[in-house]
């Protein structure tokens, strides 16, 4: 149905290799979807946003397109610009990620965005118009549903991760002892040197709830009562 929908929209001929008129479809077709998706991204405040998005989505089309007259009027078998093209966005994209000081890893999101807006964008050069509009409406739900989806799910797991920030160093045992008390168990725990000279002692822990009483309560709840311990200057959990 969407074949034949597509077929009637766009006349055969612009899906010929070299036609002027389909070059300009598909880099308007690739713009417009890149733009959707980076104004996504940038609407989140992420470092990858709008133009990047457009310039990743235009250089890959063009990519394809090389390599699709490559392949149709020199007999070259294989597209290596797309393949060199998908090859360097991963390289970049890999090394935009960072770890925040609370030991986030940052940016995963966004580059697995560049990544699918680079593929996308390929289809759309070779033509490819119905597949890089299905993948393009399931990235988009993708980015525009699941989060919530995932947040209640971690929401209601007994298990979740805090940055704690203790007064002292020295107050770490005080604070094990006294989650054990709450009936949480502490999975895995990782101090954080980048406050190392504020007197604090921050940590990374990673806990479950064991208890079935305090199974039955938010993770609000719990980093509300960790939050009120004496030792502890400050709490959250993360995301």
């Amino acid at each position: 149905m969407l074949h034949r929908i597509v077929d009637i929209l766009i006349d055969e001929w612009l899906k010929q290799p070299g036609e002027v008129m389909a070059i300009v479809l598909r880099l308007l077709m690739a713009l417009v979807l890149s733009a959707i998706i980076g104004w996504d991204r940038a609407s989140k405040r992420h470092a990858a946003g709008l133009r990047t998005f457009i310039l990743v989505g235009i250089t890959s089309v063009f990519a394809a397109i090389c390599d699709e007259f490559m392949v149709s009027k020199l007999e070259i078998k294989v597209t290596f610009l797309s393949a060199a093209n998908l090859l360097c966005l991963s390289t970049i994209s890999g090394k935009t990620l960072l770890f925040s000081s609370k030991n986030q890893l940052k940016g995963l999101t966004t580059s697995i965005a560049l990544f699918t807006d680079a593929v996308l964008s390929i289809c759309i050069g070779f033509g490819l118009y119905e597949y890089a509009l299905i993948g393009f409406v399931t990235a988009i739900v993708c980015m525009a549903l699941f989060p919530a989806i995932e947040s209640r799910l971690k929401g209601i797991s007994p298990q979740f991760e805090i940055h704690l920030e203790l007064k002292s160093r020295n107050l770490l045992l005080d604070f094990i002892m006294a989650i054990r008390e709450f009936g949480l168990h502490l999975d895995d725990i990782e101090y954080n040197p980048a406050y190392a000279n504020t007197g604090l002692g921050v940590y990374t822990l990673k806990m479950t709830a064991h208890s079935h009483e305090l199974q039955k309560k938010s993770h609000e709840e719990i980093i509300e009562a960790l939050a009120a311990l004496d030792c502890v200057a400050f709490v959250e959990e993360l995301k």
